[in-house]
């Protein structure tokens, strides 16, 4: 299983769980999230382990952004680690 690196790019998080820069590697268990992003993000990170390329902008790639349901109060990047 390939693991995924998720790097926060953007934080006003209420809970103070994410902050900006803050870099979480994603293998067998999931990070120390809060579980609204985690459910917003789990599939496009089971599908990047999984050898899946995701519409990104005009091309398709291996990474991600996405933001907390929360009002896009966190935004997360994520990318596939290199094998």
């Amino acid at each position: 299983m390939k693991k995924v690196k998720l790097t926060v790019t953007q934080s006003s998080c209420r809970s103070g769980l994410c902050k900006k820069g803050d870099r979480f590697v994603v293998g067998e268990l999931c990070p120390a999230l809060c579980h609204e992003l985690w459910h917003v993000i789990y599939p496009l990170v089971y599908a990047l382990q999984n050898g899946a390329e995701l519409d990104y902008g005009d091309v398709r790639a291996k990474e991600f952004d996405a933001e907390c349901p929360d009002g896009g109060r966190v935004r997360v990047h994520g990318e596939v680690l290199s094998d």
